[in-house]
């Protein structure tokens, strides 16, 4: 069921390589030569990518009440050959891919520990080596499995990663970059052998049956993946170090459930967030107060501590039970019903588009921006450079969930939501032929209490149809819950916070009327099988529509005309051997140019020239200006241009930049002309026809005649 397991003594170490076949693709997982001193390091290598990914759990514990799980990835410019760019010359704070990456190790590994565990838990993938082929991250992920899974650590794995893509109608399992570049769906998934447990994807508007088709071709690489890591731990692995879950004391939990349990339920059933919080705290601090020992013994703190986990417990217990088998969730609503909605454009009349949408207590601005192609991001990484001309940001100030606290820029979290709308939004933005703008949408959420996230994209779908942006058509997202007790389940549609606090599952899927474009699933139970990932998308389907509906009826399709306030941007091809002569001598005609008209010109080798002004009329004078820099002079034309210098024999007059035609002292006048400054002197504006063009060693020679002098500028 797996492949071979070899064992090498290297440098005086013994070192074991296991192998394992996934789809055509071979991984090796090494242990033993790098490292040692980590709880589990694991080197993981397939093609010419290798990942070392190390896990250190400490001695000691630490009194909190999360597990202090930390995942850092180390990017060096080293693994593509490259020495990083700027003044230091070396790898400064984590790129949004390194965050995302590690975001992607953490989600499924979180919820594979005993309950209490609070051990300092750090893991580190460091990316050695990158081929442009093979991708690292999940490679790095099964790494970070193999590592805990062969180490002491209390890990409940093992777990598989593997992504899936579709190229030429076929499945394919860990696809190529290329293969990615063509695939109309892109998805990683992890799992254990008997279900999945995270999932991420981003899709060209595919339907639920093809992702649940994915997500099972996915499941078959990853059982494999967890066989062969499981034989390689009897093999290699070490004993795991005791820790029994930690659970509430049940004494106490009885004890408020007996004395407590009807005030508990009154305030869990308030419908309001705040008020509910509220009412919930105040029985808490009853039930500290009656349940405490005097405060001047010395247990006192500890005993509060151990009465606040049990009522915890005790909340969880009675609201997860409400939903579950009393069907009543903590807001009232019906298990498939979505909060209010309102939608609104609009909103901030100097930006270029802005959507306000708002659903239940949660409720997201996005504001729109458009540029000019040099405002694109410059992305340079281990994968190579890139640019990106669309680009979503997430924020999350406290006080959207009535809180105080640093603004700092953004954390992972902020990075992951911003980077998961984006992903959903990318399909329905046109392309770079048809808008040649650049795109920054950012979604500022005001209030929370729930999918924040999905909402940005709702409110930034809003953003660019409200900016004229000619999408495709628009885009919403829902979040889908899961209350789990046994083998009895309920799907929750649109997951308030509490929900999702207490739930076991956070399900984020958006798209556009026509399939889906980004999913997203983070669980806190150990999997969810496919009957329940195939209730969950059903039900997100028909939300997907509703909300639709809903921001249908605020904005249907694009504006016909962008902002007032957008750029302008107007496009003229010319031939690229006369970018020269838009360019000129050091950059100067095209900073001219820029300055006259305030404008932005950018000039690609193909001999495109693109013009973006704030103001049309200026814009298209640019335009102009440009097409008679480059145009061919042709005999019969009537020119204005300006005497350049003078001659015995004639008049030098600059027709346009770099190019001067000659008056001959004959066609000065129809009368005999003794001295040239008798008729025109230097810096006179005049007119002139063109009597014939001529191209002599690649340069062309113009011979003019003099219509009028002493022009005066603008006739």
């Amino acid at each position: 069921m797996s492949d071979e397991t070899t064992m090498n003594v290297v440098g005086g170490s013994q070192v074991s390589t296991k192998k394992i076949t996934v789809g055509d693709k071979e991984i090796t997982l090494e242990t033993g030569r790098l490292a040692k001193q980590a709880s589990g390091s694991v080197v993981v290598r397939s093609g010419d990518t290798m990942v070392l990914v190390t896990a250190v759990v400490s001695k000691s514990e630490r009194n909190v009440d999360f597990f202090p799980l930390t995942v850092d990835i180390e990017e060096g410019m080293y693994a593509a050959g490259k020495i990083p760019g700027g003044f230091m010359k070396k790898e400064g704070r984590p790129s949004d891919d390194a965050i995302l990456n590690a975001r992607l190790i953490d989600r499924p590994i979180r919820p594979m520990w005993p309950e209490g565990f609070n051990k300092e838990t750090h893991i580190v993938a460091t990316v050695l080596s990158v081929d442009g082929v093979n991708p690292y991250d999940t490679l790095a992920m099964l790494g970070a499995s193999a590592a805990l899974s062969i180490s002491k650590a209390p890990f409940q794995g093992p777990l598989g990663t593997v992504r899936v893509g579709k190229v030429e109608g076929s499945w394919v399992v860990n696809p190529t970059e290329a293969d990615r570049e063509v695939s109309p769906i892109d998805i990683i998934v992890s799992g254990s052998a008997e279900a999945i447990s995270m999932v991420e994807a981003g899709c060209l508007e595919v339907s639920e049956e093809e992702v649940v088709a994915g997500l099972e071709v996915a499941h078959e690489a990853i059982k494999k993946q967890v066989a062969a890591i499981e034989e390689w731990v009897r093999e290699v692995g070490v004993p795991k170090m005791e820790f029994a879950p930690r659970t509430a004391d049940p004494l106490l939990v009885d004890k408020i459930k007996a004395s407590f349990a009807e005030e508990i339920l009154t305030a869990v059933s308030k419908l309001e967030k705040k008020e509910r919080s509220e009412a919930v705290g105040g029985v808490k601090e009853q039930v500290i107060a009656a349940l405490s020992p005097a405060e001047d013994l010395p247990e006192a703190t500890e005993q509060a501590a151990n009465i606040a986990k049990a009522f915890d417990a005790v909340e969880k217990q009675v609201i997860r039970r409400r939903i579950a088998v009393d069907k009543v969730r903590p807001d009232g609503r019906a298990e498939d019903e979505i909060r209010p909605i309102s939608v609104d454009t609009g909103i901030a009349p100097r930006t270029h588009g802005s959507g306000l949408f708002t659903r239940g207590q949660t409720q997201v601005l996005s504001l729109l921006t458009l540029g000019a192609g040099r405002d694109e991001q410059r992305v340079d990484g281990i994968s190579g450079e890139a640019s990106k001309r669309f680009m979503h940001h997430y924020k999350f100030p406290p006080f959207c969930v009535g809180e105080t606290g640093f603004m700092r820029g953004p954390g992972r979290r902020e990075i992951g939501h911003g980077a998961l709308a984006e992903r959903a939004l990318r399909p329905i933005v046109p392309d770079h032929e048809d808008f040649p703008y650049t795109m920054r949408l950012v979604s500022e959420t005001l209030e929370s209490n729930g999918s924040s996230s999905m909402a940005s994209v709702c409110a930034s779908a809003l953003a660019l149809m409200d900016a004229g942006v000619p999408v495709k058509q628009p885009v919403a997202g829902i979040a889908m819950g899961l209350i789990k007790e046994m083998d009895d389940y309920i799907v929750l549609t649109d997951i308030a916070g509490v929900e999702d606090h207490l739930g076991d599952m956070d399900f984020k899927v958006a798209g556009t009327s026509d399939g889906i474009t980004a999913l997203q699933m983070d669980i806190k139970i150990k999997g969810v099988s496919f009957t329940i990932l195939r209730d969950a998308l059903a039900r997100a389907n028909r939300a997907r529509m509703f909300i639709l509906d809903k921001m249908a009826g605020a904005l249907s399709e694009p504006r016909s005309e962008l902002s007032k306030y957008a750029p302008r941007i107007g496009t003229v091809t010319i031939d690229p051997e006369k970018i020269g002569a838009v360019i000129g001598k050091g950059g100067e005609t095209i900073r001219g140019l820029e300055a006259e008209h305030e404008c932005t010109i950018e000039v690609d080798d193909e001999g495109i020239v693109k013009v973006f002004a704030e103001d049309g009329v200026q814009g298209e004078a640019c335009l102009e200006k440009i097409r008679s820099l480059t145009k061919d002079i042709e005999a019969g034309e009537i020119i204005v241009g300006r005497v350049a210098s003078t001659t015995n024999f004639g008049a030098f007059v600059n027709l346009k930049p770099g190019l001067d035609g000659l008056v001959h002292i004959s066609k000065l006048a129809d009368h005999r002309v003794d001295k040239v400054e008798d008729v025109v002197n230097r810096g006179d504006l005049v007119k002139v026809e063109v009597l014939d063009v001529t191209v002599q060693g690649g340069k062309e020679k113009v011979s003019l005649k003099l219509l009028e002098k002493d022009l005066t500028p603008g006739e």
